[in-house]
């Protein structure tokens, strides 16, 4: 092999790091890694074949029957004849974030709500919005067991039943699941319209191009017949063995040569007219390669600043479309520093498809290089048990546990004098202990503006030049949450909670008039519980506490960092 590919889809500018990422390729072909792939083999990450084999299914994502498609087809134009105007899609993780990543980049003849929020808040503004008369509710899960989708759905089920009535109601609801779940068996007792039923073999983030992500896309607008035309071209290009002509082998060898070398640190700026693409990538990145002390963090949404204020360990990478301008300058000063650059251009939005696959691909060949099996999630379960535990000692005795020194760690109100002077010297710790800063916000993301996010973002770039996520609870806990817990152990973690201002019951069962528990407890419950299990983890957290008015204590917060 003589050079890397650089096209006007795909230019990779990695400098010094080229003879490196060469040998790699060359280890892929000795090695058969292409061949072996799509042979299924799980010897390629693991001596073991549990969570791998079952989890090869997005490989023939392109080979869904074209009666498959029709149907697709033929319900979504059933539920527009018959007058339906919302779509709602419930979903968690992989079942949330390529959904809204195909609601969000086309033009639909249905108004699209992707909710993965179980904030009261949230969800009774949806409920504002939406009249059950109208609305279609997706609801999507491959476990059929996710505590935040489930009651999502019980609530929605049994509020739309009030108006609608018991027998209509089924009328409205679509689910979207694996075979044997514990949805589809809710599905067929409920008697909902329409039960899609996946490939079980395909994990939860890598199945932006099965049902989980077509149903949706149909709904979308995208006409789903084109997507797999060119969804075909990039996974016969994934199939060649000739690696100079495999632009995601070569993709995942770059990340993976890189990380390596302990440049990890994947860092995404992303055309506005892709918004949303960099949440999935985020998921499928984190959850993939963080464990067993080794992770690559993938980095979205962090404000663009001068080169020389990066880390050493960044690489850069900027995606958009064909004849769009997007970050000229700043892209001719990346190229131009002696830093890792990646440029992917999509031709249009229809190559979104080809771009899902491209980069799951390339998350299979990185885990490989970096030894790391990359479909499997030990950790993300920690913070779940902890948060069950809870919510069952609370329905027992009406109690959740206070952040306080005998739960461990630091925690502090914000609005009392006392939390806030001693915020300020925890604020003061020894930046070079981390690697980077993750804020973990559990608040209603519609009430705070972006631009105060980006404040907030900016003033701790200033005061820590450290490399920044941000994530919204309990949506980070399906995405990120598996690296934060998994990876080398070098991140801080800064936990915001708000109080909320109302609360909803979540029915104990569809149509039941009789309540355990609220989504307030639940958001609560999963707060303390991400923050034990990080805590359990050893890393380092601080818990700030912003009480009801979120702005306000913001401002103060940027205030101190300032």
């Amino acid at each position: 092999m003589n050079k890397l590919i650089s096209n006007n889809e795909l230019k990779f500018l990695i400098k010094e790091n080229e003879s490196d990422i060469l040998n790699n390729l060359d280890k892929l072909k000795q090695n058969n890694i292409i061949e072996r792939i799509w042979k299924k083999d799980f010897t390629v990450w693991s001596e073991k074949p549990d969570e791998v084999s079952n989890r090869l299914g997005w490989l023939d994502c392109n080979q869904i029957p074209s009666s498959s498609l029709r149907e697709i087809n033929s319900f979504v134009d059933d539920i527009k004849n018959e007058g339906f105007e919302n779509v709602v899609i419930m979903g968690m993780g992989g079942s949330s974030l390529a959904p809204e990543v195909f609601s969000k980049t086309f033009s639909s003849k249905f108004n699209i709500f992707v909710i993965d929020s179980t904030h009261p808040d949230v969800i009774n503004d949806l409920e504002q919005k939406v009249s059950p008369e109208k609305t279609l509710y997706i609801v999507s899960t491959k476990s059929g067991g996710t505590i935040e989708t489930i009651s999502l759905m019980k609530y929605f089920f049994t509020r739309a039943a009030k108006k609608l009535g018991n027998e209509t109601v089924k009328n409205h609801f679509a689910f979207i699941t694996d075979p044997g779940s514990g949805l589809e068996e809710m599905g067929k007792k409920l008697g909902v319209r329409k039960i899609f039923i996946n490939d079980p073999n395909i994990g939860g983030r890598f199945s932006a191009l099965s049902l989980f992500g077509l149903v949706p896309a149909a709904f979308a607008g995208f006409d789903l017949f084109k997507l797999m035309i060119e969804l075909n071209n990039v996974v016969k290009e994934s199939q060649q063995n000739n690696l100079e002509q495999n632009s995601p082998a070569q993709l995942g060898a770059v990340i993976g040569t890189l990380a390596n070398k302990g440049i990890d640190k994947l860092t995404f700026f992303i055309s506005p007219k892709l918004p949303s693409f960099g949440a999935w990538i985020e998921q499928l990145i984190a959850e993939s390669t963080g464990k067993n002390g080794k992770g690559i963090l993938p980095i979205d949404g962090e404000p663009i600043t001068a080169i020389n204020n990066y880390t050493k360990d960044r690489v850069f990478i900027f995606i958009h479309l064909e004849n769009e301008s997007f970050l000229e300058n700043e892209v001719k000063e990346f190229e131009n520093a002696d830093v890792p650059v990646i440029k992917i251009k999509l031709k249009d939005i229809y190559d979104i498809g080809k771009e899902f696959f491209k980069w799951e691909f390339a998350t299979a060949i990185a885990g490989y290089l970096i030894d790391i099996q990359p479909y499997d999630q030990p950790n993300v379960e920690s913070a779940k048990i902890v948060a069950r535990e809870m919510i069952k000692n609370y329905i027992e005795t009406k109690v959740l546990p206070q952040n306080n020194p005998k739960f461990a760690g630091s925690s502090f109100d914000i609005n009392t004098d006392k939390g806030y002077s001693e915020l300020g010297s925890e604020l003061d710790f020894d930046k070079s202990d981390y690697e980077y800063i993750s804020i973990q916000a559990f608040i209603n993301p519609n009430s705070v503006s972006e631009e105060k996010v980006t404040e907030l973002k900016k003033a701790i770039q200033k005061k820590y030049n450290l490399p920044l996520t941000y994530g919204i609870g309990p949506r980070f806990l399906h995405s990120t949450g598996q690296l934060h817990k998994g990876d080398k152990g070098k991140g801080l973690f800064i936990q915001l909670i708000e109080e909320n201002s109302s609360d909803l019951m979540i029915p104990d069962e569809p149509l039941a008039d009789c309540y355990s528990y609220s989504f307030g407890v639940l958001v609560k419950a999963q707060s303390l519980g991400d923050r034990k299990a990080l805590l359990d983890a050893g890393r380092k957290v601080i818990t700030i506490e912003l009480g009801l008015d979120t702005d306000k204590s913001l401002n103060k917060l940027i205030g101190m960092l300032n």
